[in-house]
């Protein structure tokens, strides 16, 4: 029978990360078989009833899903406001997934969707964040000197804002508009369109194209699939492989 560590178990339900699993067991809010374990590294089996604040672990599989976001879905399970949400579009998967990162309210492309926190969580830490590729246009056709400062940084609201790669697709001058490609290995919020801000050209089209080693290729709009077990061990070894200090 498998045995797995402790907060790994928690961290792969989705309840939390690994490191919030981990203080939760020295607080003494697990319990394994209804008795409070305290234990860094803990054992279990599949067969062990975990309760983390009370509240038993349900027992899932991990499931792992791309999806191809529309503009106009919110990157969540649920909204106060009841805007379409990117579980709608999944209706047929009966596992509590959640999506990994965001991508904003009128930005399409690729999101991962899955059940498995801890896979969640290496893939979003900023230390093993894997290149992201986004195919955009903007209003204005910025000098190539304007557009080397993403690559050095821009500063916003407290955070640097940067790009490691872009490249330039057309140039429309009849209409006054850039179609550019770049390429992010960070993800904070909003983070191409207030880039892109600051330099004076709005996003009026912001589309993700590639996740790591993963594309858009066989999906529309609105579609998803699930990831194979190859895939999710590349993007695992992929992550893991990238150890910013």
């Amino acid at each position: 029978m498998t045995l797995e560590r402790l907060q790994k178990v928690i961290a792969q339900s989705g309840v939390t990360s690994r490191r919030k699993a981990e203080a939760l067991i020295l607080e003494g809010k697990v319990k394994v078989n209804h008795k409070v374990v305290q234990t860094l590294g803990t054992k279990v089996t599949p067969n062990d009833v975990i309760e983390v604040d009370g509240v038993e672990l349900e027992k899932e599989a991990p499931v792992y899903y791309l999806f191809y976001k529309p503009r106009g879905v919110i990157s969540s399970v649920s909204d106060d406001k009841g805007r379409s949400v990117v579980t709608d579009y999944l209706p047929e998967v009966k596992e509590r997934i959640f999506p990994i990162g965001r991508l904003d309210y009128e930005t399409s492309g690729i999101l991962l969707m899955t059940n498995d926190g801890e896979f969640a969580n290496l893939l979003m830490h900023p230390r093993h964040e894997v290149d992201k590729v986004y195919e955009l246009t903007i209003d204005g056709i910025p000098r190539n000197k304007e557009l080397r400062t993403i690559l050095e940084g821009i500063k916003h609201q407290g955070d640097l804002l940067k790009a490691t790669n872009y490249r330039v697709q057309s140039i429309d001058k009849k209409k006054n508009k850039m179609h550019l490609e770049i390429t992010l290995n960070e993800g904070k919020n909003r983070h191409i369109r207030r880039m892109l801000d600051q330099l004076g050209y709005p996003v009026s089209r912001l589309k993700r194209l590639k996740y790591g080693l993963l594309t858009l290729d066989g999906l529309t709009l609105g579609q998803y699939r699930a990831l194979t077990p190859k895939e999710v061990k590349q993007m695992r070894n992929l992550a893991l492989s990238i150890v910013k200090h």
